[in-house]
């Protein structure tokens, strides 16, 4: 039996929900109507900021990756530990190594990549992830190594040779260009212009790479390089050997034309994107500015070094006929 109940307070309670039903329900109305278009749109930027730096990130990564694909040719490489073991121990000129920490872990190898690290060569731990993508899946044992097209110097034995071949040696030296295609025509124009030598530094840098020696075309047989680990403490070095360094730069007020010294020089040639770093720029004596006269803001970078090359040459050339005189 259902009974009817018509209480006082269950009719006040139910109106009451109602009421309270009916007020969100217009409330959301409101603020719906209030949240225009507008509103919308600054409530999506961040979003959409954040969306398209993650893009930019990973195309930026993506191309990284492959142009590093590129750059380390399979040809170049030689991996597992018998036949890096074998190279180690021949003496062969290296460029690069990479390998995980339990290779390095090793007692033999730890021994060997010591002593080559010390010679110019960069050793690098990275997880076996990356040397299954440097290998492109090939089974590597943890280690790989990377070929060198020329046999490295020492600072101290470019420095000596290039004041043994002249009264005024001149020196190119690479800030942080790791395309391999420009240090091979600079490389090739260094040689051809009567440089007695270039300094790489061990990071950052394109190595001594088939692509290298391909575009350097028979240059690197002729002409000495020594890969340093830290640039610009070569830099100093060089200064207390009595070398001036001089630095290309496009923001300076010195044009190349008007520089005149005639001095042991060392040409610092910066990446064609940033340009020379900022400690390397306070370790120059002078920074010196290509004059272009068109509307093109900058040159590539191995195009700037066979100028600045050229037009300092001159300089040189001019005293040592002095001499003669």
């Amino acid at each position: 039996m259902k009974r009817k109940i018509n209480s006082k307070f269950y009719n006040d309670a139910s109106n009451k929900q109602i009421k309270d039903f009916s007020f969100k329900k217009n409330r959301k109305k409101s603020d719906s109507n209030n949240f225009s278009k507008d509103n919308l749109k600054e409530f999506s930027k961040p979003r959409d900021s954040f969306k398209r730096n993650h893009r930019k990130d990973f195309q930026n990564k993506y191309i990284k990756d492959q142009s590093h694909v590129k750059e380390n040719n399979l040809d170049d490489l030689i991996w597992g530990k018998h036949s890096v073991l074998s190279v180690l121990e021949s003496k062969n000129p290296i460029n690069r190594i990479w390998c995980t920490s339990e290779i390095r872990s090793s007692e033999k190898f730890f021994l060997l990549l010591k002593d080559i690290k010390s010679k110019g060569v960069l050793v690098e731990e990275v997880p076996w992830s990356r040397i299954n993508q440097i290998t492109a899946g090939g089974i590597h044992q943890g280690i790989v190594l990377q070929k060198s097209y020329s046999q490295t110097s020492s600072l101290k034995e470019l420095i000596e040779s290039a004041k043994a071949k002249s009264s005024h040696p001149s020196l190119i030296c690479l800030d942080s260009i790791t395309d391999p295609h420009n240090v091979g025509a600079i490389v090739r124009s260094a040689e051809a212009l009567g440089c007695n030598g270039i300094i790489i530094p061990q990071r950052r840098s394109a190595g001594l790479t088939g692509t290298v020696a391909k575009v350097a075309a028979g240059a690197l047989e002729n002409i000495k390089i020594s890969r340093v680990v830290n640039l610009n403490r070569a830099l100093m070095d060089l200064k207390e050997e009595g070398f001036m360094i001089v630095g290309l730069s496009a923001n300076s007020n010195v044009k190349i034309t008007d520089f005149k010294e005639k001095v042991p020089l060392v040409i610092v040639i910066g990446s064609e994107n940033k340009g020379l770093s900022l400690l390397t720029q306070k370790n120059c004596d002078y920074l010196l500015q290509i004059p272009l006269l068109g509307k093109t803001p900058s040159l590539n970078a191995s195009v700037a070094a066979a100028i600045a090359i050229f037009e300092l040459s001159k300089n040189i050339s001019t005293s040592n006929e002095i001499n003669t005189l």
